[in-house]
């Protein structure tokens, strides 16, 4: 079920001080790039300038309906509708000139969007086959089980290139479902034959542009497309899908699922020029037509855009070591983006393909060409701490504290765990759950196990269910966050990546307990970004400055404008003014919409970290109002919603770029790859984030985390070994049951 919830904007205060602020390039005007996210609970826009900073951002929540259990879906028109409304706000909010915004990117969870390939209009996925409106089955639909086993059992080469086997939240195996369930018509013909599909992100730029141009990005990592070079095949393989019953697709090279490369087809690595927008797009999204959107990317992607090219006040030794003999989007390897959320994906790029077992991928020519990215992944890392939260009997008692106290859940309990470690005399914070052995994959290991069968399994619990239990329990869950990433994090390096850095991003960089258990844990250096909550709509507007590169070279002479633009340049906002959201993560930069004039907290290195620098009362009601959401996806996370995105910067963030009139553009000359366009604005855009070293290995936490680590990974082998027992005596008794 779904929740219809007001919606939420902010209006950047700052605005006039900006246009002083903006270090741009005399000769040349100043341009403006949107990004677009589309997430499983709302859709957001935010407007960039030449510097990286936002101006504008709107959010806008999008329903999502399961009328039948596994069966979820979602309205393509909504999620259009929700984009106008939110680029529309973002504009408005930056006042500034819709003429100048010239380049757009999006961004979308991996949902399959089905439409007539006659009318382009929607058209239904069930389980109401009459409602033509519902024409989105979302990543999280499960509906398709038999379909995705179907799949695997074939063993095509293929499902090399995506961990080994097809994910049943990946898109073939719903276009399977599809073929299997959807009713005829009138003329006694399958519904099926009128299809054709896309990726949510690759619908969105086709919506914007007219273009059947899809993306490397969809089709590679959730379709089965093999690039060329790799294998023998081209693209889309006749062979497989013939085998997997799906002969529909193959007919008139590969038409329905975008055509083949080179024939009919056309596929782009991120950023890449989709095309303009149509006049239609132009008019919806209150732009114009000199406006030129850039090939889009699913959503954990964007976060790695918008994260891993971040500049840090401390240099990491072993990245500006690496980056000495290394050129564009080459310097990019080494750095892990971590996008955490309800879950967590760990993305990796090499020039090189490396398999790693319980990893998705390699996916070649996703981000550019030629480099490869794998994808790990937490099944539940924010959902983890609001299940071991919500579900202790001291919850209610920690509700009414944090709330007493003005502080989230996670900071008040932060404190409380350095009260305790005062009361009972014990070492340090970490050293508090040194006898509880929490193993936390409540939701089945996606990665580098692959076991969805795995289970949570919790050593060393008493009876004791005061607020302490649960501070302490809390903090047990945290470690195994920290832990099952450096199992992740080792399996990668065994295969062959060479991982400098973890760059993260959301909601959780607010938790300073977290962070530093990350760090401790993987001895890794973290990286907090300049964006902690739009670091993945951040990233969609990086997508957008790469294609603004052709719109400034093919821009024509007198601008086409949409009816709406005099009206929104005018600086009229149709949403009321909000203050800025609190910065509430001591250990984290801030979440910024503009250069302001508040500074970030300062960086710590020890346990515990201060709950909040002091803000305004009016401030804390309006952080305490979007943390009570009651969005399903946020509900969650209580670090701070994506609503409470941009709060404040840095004061000196000019002053530590430094890089003067290279914003004006991004101009290359013709030798220059599309990579490395995009290497370059995500350096030059991306800002300066704050570092959490980790302690020295000598440290007695980490000494203590390092035994514990054997005792996780003993946790795996004893479940996997108990499983195989108990799965042999129920092997017996069957056979005996048989005689």
């Amino acid at each position: 079920m779904s929740h219809i919830h007001a919606t939420k904007s902010f209006t950047n205060p700052f605005h006039l001080s900006l246009k002083n602020l903006q270090v741009v390039d005399k000769q040349a005007e100043p341009i403006y790039y949107i990004g677009v996210d589309v997430g499983t609970g709302s859709a957001r826009a935010a407007v960039v300038d030449q510097t990286g900073a936002i101006l504008g951002l709107a959010e806008r929540p999008i329903t999502r309906h399961e009328l039948k259990a596994n069966h979820i879906t979602q309205s393509s028109t909504e999620i259009w509708d929700a984009i106008c409304y939110c680029v529309k706000t973002a504009v408005s909010q930056s006042h500034v000139d819709p003429s100048k915004v010239l380049g757009m990117g999006f961004d979308a969870t991996c949902s399959l969007v089905v439409v007539n390939e006659k009318t382009d209009e929607p058209m239904a996925v069930g389980p109401d086959f009459d409602d033509n409106l519902e024409d989105i089955i979302l990543w999280m639909d499960h509906r398709a089980e038999t379909e995705v086993n179907e799949i695997n059992a074939t063993h095509d080469e293929c499902l090399k290139y995506v961990g080994g086997k097809m994910s049943i939240e990946m898109e073939l195996p719903k276009m399977k479902w599809l073929k299997n369930h959807l009713p005829k018509d009138s003329d006694g013909e399958s519904l099926f034959n009128q299809c054709k599909f896309y990726d949510l992100a690759d619908f969105l730029t086709h919506k914007a542009t007219g273009s059947e141009t899809r993306s490397f990005c969809s089709t590679v990592c959730k379709q089965g497309f093999i690039p060329e070079g790799i294998t023998n095949r081209n693209g889309w393989s006749s062979d497989f899908l013939n085998k997997v019953d799906l002969p529909e697709l193959v007919e008139d090279n590969f038409r329905r699922l975008g055509g083949a490369p080179g024939i009919n087809g056309k596929y782009l690595s991120a950023g890449e020029t989709v095309g303009s927008l149509t006049e239609a797009a132009a008019e919806a999204l209150g732009l114009t037509t000199d406006c030129y959107v850039g090939s889009g990317v699913i959503d954990a992607y964007a976060g790695w855009i918008g994260t891993v090219a971040a500049q840090t006040e401390t240099p990491i030794p072993d990245l500006v070591e690496q980056d000495k003999n290394l050129r564009g989007m080459a310097k990019a390897t080494g750095r892990l983006a971590a996008v955490a959320g309800t879950s967590t994906c760990h993305i990796c790029l090499d020039d090189k393909a490396i398999f790693v077992e319980g990893v998705w991928g390699p996916y070649r020519d996703v981000m550019a060409k030629g480099f490869w990215l794998a994808e790990g992944g937490q099944s539940c890392t924010g959902a983890l701490l609001a299940h071991v939260l919500s579900t202790h009997p001291a919850y209610t008692e920690l509700g009414v504290a944090s709330e007493a106290s003005g502080a989230s859940r996670f900071d008040y309990l932060n404190t409380r765990l350095e009260m305790l470690k005062k009361s009972t005399k014990e070492r340090s914070v970490v050293a508090l759950a040194k006898n509880l052995f929490f193993y936390g994959d409540f939701h089945g290991n996606r990665s580098p196990i692959a076991d969805p069968t795995m289970r949570a399994s919790i050593i060393g619990q008493s009876m004791d269910v005061s607020l302490d239990a649960l501070a302490v329990e809390y903090l047990a869950a945290c470690e195994f966050i920290g832990q099952q990433t450096r199992h992740i994090i080792e399996k990668m390096e065994a295969a062959g990546y060479k991982i400098n850095a973890i760059f993260m991003s959301g909601g959780q960089c607010r938790n300073g307990l977290l962070m530093r258990l990350l760090a401790d844990c993987t001895g890794l250096p973290i990286v907090i970004p300049r964006y902690i909550d739009a670091s993945v709509v951040f990233g969609a507007a990086m997508l957008g400055a790469v294609a603004a590169e052709d719109a400034l070279k093919n821009r024509k002479g007198a601008t086409v404008k949409s009816r709406r633009n005099s009206a929104v340049s005018g600086g009229t906002d149709p949403v009321p003014d909000q203050p800025p959201s609190p910065y509430t993560a001591p250990s984290a930069t801030a979440s910024m919409t503009s250069i302001s004039a508040l500074g970030a907290g300062n960086t710590q290195t020890t346990y515990p970290f201060p709950t909040m620098t002091p803000i305004e009362d009016e401030t804390k009601q309006l952080g305490n109002s979007l943390d009570n959401s009651e969005d399903e996806e946020e509900q969650t996370l209580s670090f701070g919603t994506k609503n409470k995105a941009q709060a404040t910067a840095s004061k000196n963030f000019l002053s530590q770029r430094g890089r003067g009139s290279t914003f004006s553009s991004y101009t290359s000359n013709s030798t220059t790859s599309a990579g490395d366009k995009l290497w370059k604005v995500m350096n030059d855009l991306s800002g300066t984030g704050r570092i959490i070293n980790p302690s020295s290995p000598n440290d007695p936490d980490r000494k203590l985390l390092g035994t514990k680590y054997k005792i996780f990974l003993d946790q795996i082998q004893t479940q996997q070994k108990y499983r195989q027992l108990v799965a042999k005596t129920e092997e017996a008794i069957q056979n005996y049951l048989s005689i």
